[in-house]
C-alpha cells in the first residue's frame, strides 16, 4: 500500500530508505524547535508584551506550537504532494516578524499580517500564477537557484558549528573560528562528523548522514560529561564562552517526557494591524513576507528535486502545483498557530542525500515533529555540531550541477553567477534569485533577445526592484 501510494519503487527507493531519510531531514531541522522561541518568544511587541500576551517569556509555549505546526504541515506534504520536503517556522521570516512588524503593533496583530499573506499567496497558487511564474523561470537559471542554495547550506553549516563566525568589526564579516582560530571541543565533535560522514559515504555504507550524527552526538556526550564545556551563550549570566556549544548542549535529559501546552493557537487577529500602522506600511509588509514566502519555496523545490532526480526536462519538480499549495497553507497554518510563517526547509536535502525520493519521509519526519511535542528535552540531545556535517554534504553534492550552466552564454551565465554568490553572501535566497531574475532580463534586452524573457518573469523582476528599493520608498512614502 506504501509503496502504490507514495511511488516509492517507480522513484528508485525502499521504505526503509524513506524512512532514514525523514528521520535525518528532522535531525538536521529540529533546532527550529529550540531556535523559534528564542526568536520570537524572547522578543517583545508594540505593547511590551511577551508572545502569549505575558509580562515573562513562554518559551515551552511558542516550542510546542513549533512543533505541532511543523508535524502536520510536513505530513500534509508527504501526502498531499508526495514529495520528501518538511515544512517548519521560516528562519529569517520569523526574525522579520519579530523585529521588523510585531514591534509596531501587538503579536496578535502581527500573525493576522503573516495570515493574510498565506491567504493571498494561497489564492495565487489555485489561480496558477505561483506556478505559472516557475514555469516561466529558464531552466538553466533554475539550476542556478539550486547551487545557490547548496553553497547557501554549507556556509549554515559551517556558521552553526561555530567553523565560521563572524567578526563583527572590521572590512571581512566573517572569519575562521574565534578570531581566527578553531577552538574547543565542539569544533573537534564537528570536524570528525564530517570526515565520519565522508568516509562513511566513500565507502558507500548506506545511512552514512544518519550515522554520522548518531555517533557524533555520542562523542559530544561523552566530551560534554567529561569537560562540561557549558553552551556558547549562557543567558542567564549573559557570558559568552567561544569554546561552548551552539544552542543544544549534548547531555542526557533527567526528564524525556514533557506535557506540551497548545495555549498559542488562534493567537491572530487579521485586520488588527491596520489600526496600529497606516494602510501603506501594513501593505508594505505583507508585500514583503509574500515575495519572501514566493521565492524561497521555489528554490527549495527546485533544489531538493534536481538533488533527488526528480525534475523534469525543464527543471520542474512533479507534482509542483500541490508542493505550492501546501507551502502556502503552511504560511497560513503559521501564523494561526502564532509561531509564524511556515515553509518549506532547504534542510530537507540532507534526507534526499541519504535517500529520500517520496513523501513519505517528509511524513517521517512530521510523526517526528509531533513526538517533539511531547518529547522536547531528548531534541536538546543532538548539538547543532553533530548534526551540520550533514548540510556540507549536501551542500557538495548540490554544487555538482554548476557544471549544467553554460557558462558561455553571457545572458545566462552572468545572472546564475549572482544568483549563486549572493545567496550564501546575503544568507537569503530571495535576494539571489531576485538579483537573477532582474540581471538576466536587463541583460537579454541589452542582448536584443527581449523574446527569450517571459512577460511574467518581466513582471516578476519588476516586483523584485520595489522589494530592493524597499527601504527608500517606504522612506519617500512616509
Amino acid at each position: 500500500m506504501l509503496d502504490t501510494y507514495f511511488k516509492i519503487s517507480q522513484r528508485g527507493s525502499s521504505v526503509a530508505q524513506e524512512v532514514r531519510g525523514g528521520v535525518v531531514t528532522f535531525f538536521t531541522m529540529a533546532y527550529i524547535v529550540a531556535l523559534n522561541p528564542l526568536i520570537i518568544g524572547l522578543s517583545k511587541d508594540g505593547d511590551g508584551k511577551y508572545l502569549g500576551g505575558g509580562d515573562v517569556p513562554n518559551l515551552a509555549l511558542v516550542a510546542a506550537a513549533t512543533a505541532l505546526v511543523a508535524g502536520v504541515m510536513s505530513i500534509l506534504m508527504g501526502f498531499v504532494a508526495n514529495f520528501p520536503l518538511a515544512i517548519a517556522t521560516g528562519l529569517g521570516l520569523n526574525t522579520f516578524v519579530a523585529v521588523g512588524i510585531a514591534s509596531k503593533m501587538t503579536w496578535a496583530d502581527a500573525m493576522g499580517l503573516v495570515v493574510l499573506e498565506g491567504i493571498i499567496i494561497t489564492v495565487l497558487v489555485l489561480t496558477g500564477f505561483r506556478t505559472a511564474v516557475f514555469r516561466a523561470v529558464p531552466t538553466q537559471l533554475k539550476i542556478a537557484i539550486s547551487v545557490g542554495i547548496g553553497l547557501f547550506i554549507a556556509l549554515i553549516g559551517l556558521v552553526d558549528a561555530g567553523f565560521v563566525r563572524r567578526t563583527g568589526s572590521g572590512p571581512v564579516p566573517v572569519t575562521l573560528g574565534d578570531n581566527g582560530e578553531l577552538v574547543g571541543w565542539p569544533v573537534v565533535v564537528f570536524a570528525f562528523g564530517l570526515f565520519l560522514t565522508i568516509g562513511l559515504m566513500v565507502r558507500k555504507i548506506k545511512a552514512a548522514i544518519l550515522l554520522g550524527i548518531i555517533i557524533s552526538t555520542g562523542l559530544a556526550i561523552a566530551l560534554e560529561s567529561a569537560y562540561k564545556i557549558g553552551p556558547l551563550f549562557d543567558g542567564a549570566t549573559g557570558n559568552v564562552n567561544p569554546k561552548g556549544w551552539n544552542l543544544n548542549v549534548p547531555a542526557l535529559p533527567e526528564a524525556v517526557v514533557a506535557t506540551p501546552d497548545f495555549g498559542l493557537l488562534g493567537s491572530f487577529n487579521l485586520f488588527g494591524s491596520f489600526d496600529r500602522v497606516p494602510l501603506i506600511t501594513a501593505l508594505l509588509l505583507v508585500f514583503t513576507l509574500l515575495l519572501a514566502d514566493f521565492f524561497d519555496t521555489m528554490g527549495t523545490m527546485t533544489a531538493i528535486g534536481q538533488e533527488a532526480g526528480l525534475n523534469d526536462k525543464d527543471g520542474t519538480p512533479p507534482n509542483a502545483e500541490r508542493i505550492l499549495l501546501v507551502d502556502s497553507l503552511a504560511a497560513v497554518a503559521g501564523g494561526a498557530a502564532g509561531v509564524s510563517s511556515n515553509t518549506s526547509y532547504i534542510e530537507s536535502a540532507s534526507g534526499v542525500g541519504e535517500g529520500a525520493r517520496t513523501g513519505l519521509a517528509s511524513v517521517v519526519t512530521g510523526l517526528l515533529f509531533l513526538l517533539t511535542t511531547f518529547l522536547a528535552p531528548l531534541v536538546a540531545v543532538i548539538p547543532y555540531e553533530a548534526a551540520t556535517p550533514a548540510l556540507i554534504i549536501v551542500g557538495f553534492l548540490m554544487m555538482t550541477q554548476i557544471k549544467l550552466i553554460d557558462w558561455e552564454d553571457y545572458g545566462i551565465a552572468i545572472p546564475a553567477f549572482l544568483t549563486i554568490i549572493l545567496m550564501p553572501f546575503t544568507y537569503n535566497i530571495s535576494v539571489g534569485i531576485g538579483a537573477g531574475f532582474v540581471s538576466y532580463v536587463v541583460i537579454r534586452y541589452l542582448q536584443g533577445r527581449r523574446k527569450d524573457v517571459h512577460p511574467l518573469l518581466l513582471l516578476t523582476a519588476g516586483l523584485f526592484m520595489i522589494y530592493f528599493l524597499n527601504s527608500p520608498i517606504n522612506a519617500w512614502v512616509s
